[in-house]
């Protein structure tokens, strides 16, 4: 066995792989609980209401810098915008006309604009085997997609809820590839990740109150204790908690590497649909999640080894 191998089986390598992976996993699953009754918007906004000073208080535990320039704290409004609102509010109301599971898994595409993105602004080379890698994904996917529509046959094409809910998740796709590319540029690159995150948290944030108040009216206050531990869930486990373990792997062994953290993400995502979501598997749902897990996996070790 090679110094790298040995390396990867190490606890301090495989505890947080796997916390971040069944944490991020299980997350989609409590969005449903949020979207319940209670206007997603909001619940979007509680939840980075109380990430973002515990992402702060983490930055400073840390000893990260958190005065920013000019410059920097524009990337960081650009990050939020992307990131903590446009990203959560399409995905909060996507889970509203499609399984967690399903969504889950059509967020393991994320690599697919990630990577034309990164192209197109930051001059990354695409490699062949990432190309096919993405092709047999994207086929995969649209296997578990038409299983939705037919599932749901009342429900119409774009503008039908599966429909809707099939382009809120895209746009929410969309919206995290693009922060994740922005904050790649020198600038981003310059500033301490968690205290750009915990920056670009807190503008989000405000921008999600702006959006809640004007689309959804005056803040609700849920009566439902479930719903608040949903959102400290969420909140401190499936942001402030996760967020800092997942850059330290990208640290330890590279972002080629972390990035298989997704296969377990969507795998809990799956299971955990399967038992509390009546999700029914099917040959066409079972051909699809293969054909999506052997695509991610060769795309992604295609890019590991640029």
């Amino acid at each position: 066995m090679s110094p790298s191998q040995t390396s990867l089986l190490r606890w301090k390598i495989i505890l947080p792989f796997v916390l971040t992976g069944t944490i991020w996993g299980s997350t989609w699953f409590v969005i449903t609980g949020q979207i319940d009754g209670v206007p997603a918007a909001w619940s979007v906004f509680y939840r980075f209401a109380l990430a973002t000073p515990a992402l702060f208080l983490v930055a400073f535990v840390m000893k990260r810098r958190l005065l920013l320039t000019r410059s920097e704290h524009r990337l960081a409004v650009l990050v939020g915008l992307f990131q903590f609102s446009g990203n959560f509010l399409f995905v909060y109301h996507a889970e509203l006309f499609v399984t967690s599971g399903i969504v889950a898994m059509m967020f393991g595409l994320l690599m697919v604009p990630n990577a034309l993105l990164a192209r197109w602004f930051l001059g990354e080379r695409v490699q062949g085997g990432f190309v096919m890698g993405s092709l047999i994904a994207i086929v995969g996917v649209s296997f578990l997609l038409a299983h939705e529509y037919l599932a749901n046959p009342d429900a119409g094409v774009i503008g039908g809820n599966v429909g809707l809910g099939i382009v809120l998740a895209m746009l929410g796709i969309l919206s995290a590839s693009v922060a994740n590319v922005i904050q790649a540029n020198p600038v981003g690159r310059a500033v301490p990740m968690v205290s750009l995150l915990a920056w670009a948290m807190l503008y989000g944030t405000v921008f999600d109150f702006g959006f809640a108040f004007i689309t959804a009216g005056a803040p609700p206050l849920p009566t439902d204790t479930g719903y608040w531990i949903g959102i400290v869930y969420l909140a401190l486990i499936g942001s402030v908690i996760t967020f800092p373990l997942h850059y330290n792997l990208v640290r330890e062994i590279g972002a080629g590497r972390t990035a298989y953290n997704s296969i377990l993400t969507i795998s809990v995502a799956m299971a955990i649909s399967t038992l509390f979501e009546d999700y029914r598997w099917t040959a066409l749902t079972i051909g699809g999640v293969a054909l999506a897990v052997v695509g991610m996996v060769l795309a992604l070790r295609s890019k590991q080894r640029r």
